[in-house]
């Protein structure tokens, strides 16, 4: 029902978000077209307010009149002289500061049938007309006026408003789906910790189930003098006490690590010397599942600068995924090698191996790998976050290859000493 309602609730907002956009976005239209209607008029005006002025001169009308009685051709603009065409560019000057038209224009004075070198798909929003009466002669002109650059004009009359519009949309857009992923990934946050709280009260329920039983135990029959049953029952409780020892050290050192809190003791190491130690540690497990470990040292240069505790626990980690996840008999192999001034560790095992769309998570803290319904691997989801910090703690690299059911390997660089 959750995940459901959240799903929900971010279509019902991006819907909303895209509807306020497609609004915003018809202002602006709608705001075009009115300063388009508005520069219509201004340009209606200057024409009418131009041919008045030239009708109430009559000496330029009868040399108006005189140019189109002697150019009879059809479709083409009447040869003006240069008083006449000086006299109505002036007036459209004038006209158009009156009228704050700061735009390149262009005019012609032709029969009706006049056809522009414009295309035509524009020539109509571009070109407009009046009738010239009283010029002198019977024949019909026209005063034509031409704007090439009107669309221009008009998104530079918006200018600050088109602009400012378009990028509060642009940051609207980017913010919200910030939010979006922010809330996904802080949902995401949410469900691993809490499966990382589930885990830990079930591992740390477990150690202390068998302490309190095993002191009962002795508290049972004070009177037991068998040396083994007490010797038994006293391991138990410190076996179980030492699990839960190490359980809450590796969410401390987690933390710690990831705050600095932890100096890092560096000193020159064998890295042979480190992978050995660490499979002694693990060795028990390996051999309990009847497992087989392949060593392939084959590294020329193996001494690096690092912690020696850290990386024996990072590759017991390790170590121990890949066995958690081998089934029951365990095939893995250990490899290095160098490549130019680095040392490569390749561990590699032949188990479950884990889907695409899970191995850029496996490293993200309190992230386990989904089971279904299965939970016969305990863990916090730490071992492979904690790994990752410390090889980047010491400059190197992580990487891991694997392949639903054939296994998996993870390759370690480290910078030679």
């Amino acid at each position: 029902m959750k995940p459901n309602r959240t799903w929900l609730l971010i279509a019902i907002s991006s819907i909303a978000l895209a509807m306020v956009l497609i609004i915003q976005v018809n202002w602006i239209l709608q705001t075009a077209k009115i300063k388009e209607e508005l520069f219509n008029e201004k340009a209606n005006m200057v024409l009418s307010r131009t041919t008045d002025a030239l009708r109430s001169d009559k000496e330029t009308c009868i040399k108006i009149g005189a140019c189109v009685e002697m150019d009879s051709t059809p479709g083409i603009a009447v040869k003006l002289g240069k008083d006449e065409v000086h006299k109505i560019d002036s007036l459209l000057t004038h006209y158009m500061k009156f009228y704050n038209i700061h735009i390149e224009y262009s005019f012609v004075v032709a029969k009706p049938g006049y056809l522009t070198t414009l295309n035509e798909s524009r020539s109509a929003n571009l070109i407009y007309n009046k009738p010239l009466e009283d010029v002198g002669s019977k024949k019909e002109v026209e005063l034509k006026l031409i704007f090439p650059e009107k669309k221009q004009f008009i998104i530079a009359e918006m200018g600050t408003l088109f602009i400012t519009s378009v990028i509060l949309i642009i940051i609207v857009l980017i913010m919200f789906w910030r939010t979006i992923l922010s809330f996904i990934r802080e949902k995401e946050i949410s469900e691993h910790t809490t499966d990382f709280l589930n885990n830990m009260t079930h591992e740390f329920k477990t150690p202390l189930t068998n302490i309190a039983l095993a002191g009962k135990m002795i508290l049972k029959d004070s009177a037991i003098k068998e040396g083994d049953k007490i010797k038994h029952y006293s391991g138990i409780i410190i076996e179980e006490n030492e699990k839960l020892r190490l359980q809450v050290e590796q969410v401390l050192s987690m933390t710690a690590l990831e705050r600095g809190e932890i100096p890092l003791h560096k000193s020159e190491l064998d890295f042979h010397e480190l992978i050995n130690a660490a499979l002694k540690c693990i060795s028990l497990q390996i051999e309990n599942k009847h497992g087989n470990i392949k060593l392939n040292l084959d590294a020329g240069q193996f001494m690096v600068i690092g912690d020696r505790t850290h990386l024996i626990n990072s590759f017991c980690n390790l170590i121990d995924n890949a066995v958690k996840y081998s089934g029951e008999k365990p095939e893995l192999c250990i490899q290095t090698s160098n490549i130019g001034y680095n040392l490569v560790v390749a561990v590699s095992d032949d188990g479950i191996g884990i889907e695409k769309e899970y191995q850029k998570k496996v490293f993200d803290k309190f992230f386990r790998v989904p089971t279904g319904d299965v939970h016969d691997v305990k863990g916090f989801g730490l071992g492979l976050a904690y790994v990752k910090k410390v090889v980047e703690l010491h400059g190197g690299t992580i990487e891991l290859q694997s392949e639903k059911g054939k296994g998996t390997s993870f390759i370690i660089t480290f910078p030679n000493a």
